[in-house]
């Protein structure tokens, strides 16, 4: 089984994008680009056999460049927000961009998935890898210590997108990547998410403000919409009447994951389309997922295939750290402390993936 590999643009730079597809034996197949390391299509088939691609994009490599939704995108060195747009490692002070309200998103103006990457592709064997690596240079984004960084993505013949994230620094600094893919497993361009049935294997989640970030606690889910220890419709909770929906106009919620092993790699959560019946399967080995739910969309700008989507119109589960760890003394346990420390190795593991049922 081979990668293929197509001219896809060049950046203001001069530098060459690709685009990547790796297929396996049972039909998926999936599209990424050195570009910002980002998954531009996956291509899964539904109960009838169909090919449908389940996740949201830009309908050109220009938009790609810019990327202002995170469509696909690997996200570095911190997703999600940082409060005041600032931090403190070793008794110093680091001042990032404010480019969400007065704190940092996704770490500030220029995003990982702006940058080209270097790339090596393994495809000597039945279960294909492509790996894109980065330096990130001390004080880029703001943030201390020269990262080296690689995001390995491995397609199995279980129908399985394996992504693996290496970094190490040689300074003390934040670090929480995610990837950014917004799921429809009715199919990207088809009715919005509010039909899938959601599970999510957390008996807490950490309560968002006005200004979507953390406060602290950790609430239990029990009697309120963020309740998906059992399958739950996303369009029957979404327009609760509740203090944290009402805050975000939606799901943007980091629920913590009930891990059974420290550091395994487990199952935090399931999709389902009950219209295609393709089903998703999260894994990871990683504290916190983010659930959100498209609750803001230019629905007047054509997207992928020339489609126009709407809100809701995918599901995001951002596994990750938790949100603003960097400065929630709360969150600061052993393991998860928002940053890695010099010299040290870090890896972790997230895996999506997909099967059908018929009805």
């Amino acid at each position: 089984m081979r990668i293929t590999k197509t001219f896809w643009g060049k950046t203001s730079d001069g530098e060459d994008c690709f685009l990547f597809t790796i297929k396996n034996k049972h039909g998926m197949s999936v599209v990424v680009s050195n570009l910002g390391a980002t998954i531009i299509s996956i291509n899964v088939p539904d109960r009838d056999g169909n090919s449908t691609d389940v996740v949201l994009g830009y309908n050109s490599f220009k938009d790609y460049v810019k990327n202002e939704s995170s469509f696909g995108a690997f996200v570095g060195r911190v997703a999600n927000r940082i409060s005041g747009a600032k931090f403190t490692v070793g008794g110093k002070e680091y001042t990032l961009d404010d480019n969400d309200n007065g704190n940092c998103l996704h770490s500030g103006k220029k995003r990982y998935s702006s940058f080209t990457y270097d790339y090596e592709i393994n495809d000597d064997t039945d279960e294909p890898t492509i790996e894109f690596s980065r330096l990130s240079p001390d004080g880029e984004q703001g943030f201390p210590g020269n990262l080296d960084h690689t995001v390995q993505y491995t397609l199995t013949n279980d129908n399985e997108l394996v992504i693996e994230y290496f970094a190490n620094s040689d300074a003390d600094t934040p670090l929480n990547f995610t990837n950014h893919s917004y799921f429809n497993l009715n199919g990207h361009g088809k009715a919005n998410t509010l039909n899938h049935l959601v599970t999510i294997n957390a008996d807490q989640f950490t309560p968002a403000g006005k200004d979507i970030l953390p406060t602290g606690e950790f609430r239990d889910v029990d009697g309120t919409p963020m309740d998906f220890r059992k399958p739950v419709t996303i369009g029957d909770g979404i327009f609760a009447d509740y203090e944290p929906l009402r805050n975000t106009n939606g799901y943007d919620t980091n629920f913590v994951i009930n891990h059974t092993e420290q550091g395994g790699v487990e199952k935090c959560a399931e999709v389902y389309s009950p219209d295609t019946g393709i089903i998703m399967e999260v894994f990871t080995d990683l504290p916190g997922v983010q659930l959100y739910s498209t609750n803001s969309m230019d629905t007047k700008k054509v997207f992928k295939d020339n489609v126009n989507y709407n809100l809701y119109q995918g599901l995001c589960f951002e596994t990750q750290f938790f949100p603003n760890t960097i400065n929630t003394p709360e969150f600061e346990t052993k393991n998860n402390r928002g940053y890695i420390k010099a010299g040290e190795e870090f890896e972790t593991t997230t895996i999506y993936k997909f099967s059908s049922r018929k009805h």
